[in-house]
């Protein structure tokens, strides 16, 4: 069975309604930036990333199955992907982008079905 890309893993220890904006992300290889956005919608639940000034504020849209797990105290996200990973990922745009199926068709390629590249988390 292929798992759905944009849900979250049920042991990401996702809390149903909390409000992840702010919430640092950290990838397999260290911090990465912080939620800007993010969608609880049933099979379209996904985070905004804000990368800052590491990769010169791009914003990139990880799918919810690439969250490992949430901490609620440190206000932390961990996702199974490096880094270059998320560099690499297809600059999200807002404006252009939010409701634009073409654009998630190709961050499915990107990460994968099941919301990892190559098959599989890097953990």
């Amino acid at each position: 069975m292929t798992e759905n890309v944009w849900s979250y893993k049920p042991t990401a220890g996702r809390l149903e309604g909390a409000d992840l904006t702010g919430y640092k992300v950290e990838a397999t290889d260290g911090s990465i930036g912080k939620v800007d956005k993010h969608s609880d919608e049933v099979d379209d639940a996904y985070l905004v990333v804000d990368t800052g000034v590491w990769i010169f504020g791009k914003e990139v849209m990880l799918p919810a199955s690439t969250v490992v797990s949430i901490d609620p105290d440190e206000k932390k996200i961990f996702v199974g992907l490096a880094r270059q990973q998320i560099k690499d990922a297809p600059e999200f745009h807002r404006e252009k982008h939010l409701g634009d199926q073409g654009y998630r068709d190709e961050l499915v390629t990107y990460y994968g079905a099941g919301g990892f590249p190559f098959g599989g988390p890097l953990v």
